[in-house]
């Protein structure tokens, strides 16, 4: 009898135990994956009672804000529009879904992160009001580069290079974030494809920076170093051209940067190597997803496929390593990643982490949390981001990248990039610009492309959308 009742005194606090382990689970552990559930009605009614805080520009411009809808509930308004739709988001309640800063500052906005004002908000009765999340975004620049683009599909990003801050980040199309599923320009799903951080581009010979760090950060190479320029080359057995299937004899690698020379820069790649050129790729933040404060569905990586579009293993023995080294051969890029590249150049070698908000404030004023900057890698020693920003300047004083010139005696230092789209029929091109100003004292770094033109080039096409955007900044005191 007696070891009957201990096997069910064992069996029921078996069971205890598991009925603890199950609400530890489900009250505790997946509180928030049961919250943020679509179909928790009681939790999207309680989220539309929150008067949300808002999201304001880096001069508190507002470019989100609570307002009263009928039953006493909350729907978000976005005053600017399109304009910083792609950064923003949006919280819609018709759609049952969010985006951008609305969604990866949702706790703030809502003012659950410390958990205070829902605890005490009950108690007392009183209203439940988020915190405002003021965000780095200059709404001037981010004008200028609406503009610049002209309607042409491409996307803007700046950053300073210092703090990694967010600067502007334009793409075209965009979309209406007051209504997201309505836009009369696109449809919706090209329409809220942030370009900045999803669109997928050959950087074309804007990628000759990361080759030149690895050739030069490892001691393989050096801005004097001659190489020979003559075009056609053989590249993994397939002719390799310059532009305009130019030779140049021997130059040093300095001139070869300024104009362009596909053939050296293929030979330097070559020399360098897949495992050494992907370590330094790693450390531009290539591979892995820019850890910028976006959703994660919303920020995608850049690295190498394949012709079916899949993307090759790191180091893969099966990538065309000359053609990669002038940012052909697959490679696929984000402009946000390419204003990675050149930021870390800019500070010195050191790339900091991009982040769009800069700090939270509480409905009383007091600010409860700030965005320090951070350190994403050390890419490179300074010595060998000098040499290289030297070599930028001289793209823009007498290169490819003249059209990019910001005049007032403001040295630019930059690189262009062409990539050839391969279009059938057509001279279909990836026009890109990237670099950063004052080099000397770099306070912005900066990633222009303009998507499938005909025949137009780099330093013609995103040169001078660049210099706007970064004269504006500059203008002012960023």
């Amino acid at each position: 009898m007696n070891a009957q009742i201990r096997r069910l005194f064992a069996l029921i606090v078996a069971l205890f135990g598991l009925l603890i382990v199950f609400t530890t689970r489900w009250t505790v552990l997946d509180a928030n994956a049961l919250n943020n559930n679509p179909l928790n009605a009681r939790s999207l009614i309680a989220r539309l009672q929150v008067e949300r805080g808002r999201i304001l520009a880096d001069n508190g411009t507002v470019l989100a804000r609570s307002v009263r809808i009928a039953g006493g509930f909350w729907s978000r308004a976005y005053p600017t529009g399109e304009l910083f739709a792609q950064a923003v988001g949006y919280d819609n309640l018709a759609l049952g879904s969010s985006a951008g800063l609305e969604r990866s500052r949702a706790p703030y906005l809502l003012g659950t992160t410390t958990g205070l004002q829902s605890i005490f908000g009950s108690f007392s009765g009183g209203q439940q009001v988020g915190d405002d999340v003021y965000t780095t975004l200059d709404p001037v620049a981010q004008e200028v580069a609406r503009q610049q683009l002209a309607g042409r599909a491409g996307s803007v990003v700046a950053l300073d290079p210092r703090t990694g801050a967010v600067l502007a980040m334009y793409s075209n199309p965009s979309y209406n974030d007051n209504n997201p599923t309505v836009d009369a320009a696109c449809r919706k799903v090209a329409c809220q494809l942030d370009r900045a951080t999803q669109g997928q581009y050959p950087p074309g010979s804007t990628f000759k920076i990361v080759t030149a760090t690895a050739a030069f950060n490892s001691g393989l190479f050096t801005p004097n170093s001659v190489l020979n320029g003559d075009s056609p080359r053989l590249v993994s057995g397939i002719p390799l051209h310059n532009d305009g299937n130019q030779s140049w004899g021997n130059i040093t690698l300095t001139t070869a940067l300024t104009y362009s020379v596909n053939t050296v820069w293929a030979q330097v790649a070559e020399r360098v190597g897949r495992p050494l050129l992907t370590a330094y790729m790693r450390r531009f933040g290539f591979y892995s997803r820019p850890p910028i404060d976006l959703p994660s569905g919303e920020v995608s990586s850049s690295r190498v496929f394949d012709a079916q579009g899949r993307p090759y293993p790191p180091a893969s023995p099966n990538e065309d390593i000359g053609r990669m080294g002038i940012g052909e051969g697959g490679v696929l890029v984000t402009p946000l990643q390419m204003a990675m590249v050149a930021a870390a150049v800019a500070n010195h070698g050191t790339l900091m982490t991009p982040h769009l908000t800069a700090r939270i404030v509480d409905p009383d004023g007091r600010t409860v949390a700030t965005i320090a900057p951070t350190v994403y890698s050390r890419v490179m020693r300074p010595s060998t981001a000098a040499e290289i920003t030297q070599m930028m300047r001289t793209v823009v004083d007498e290169g490819t990248g003249t059209p990019a010139a910001l005049g007032s005696g403001i040295a630019f230092a930059g690189k262009t990039g062409t990539a050839s789209l391969g279009t059938p029929g057509l001279h279909e091109t990836q026009p890109w610009f990237i670099g950063f100003a004052p080099a000397q004292d770099p306070k912005v770094a900066i990633a222009v492309t303009v998507e499938r033109t005909i025949g137009g080039y780099g330093g013609q096409v995103a040169g001078p959308i660049a210099s706007a955007v970064v004269r504006t900044l500059l203008a002012e005191g960023k």
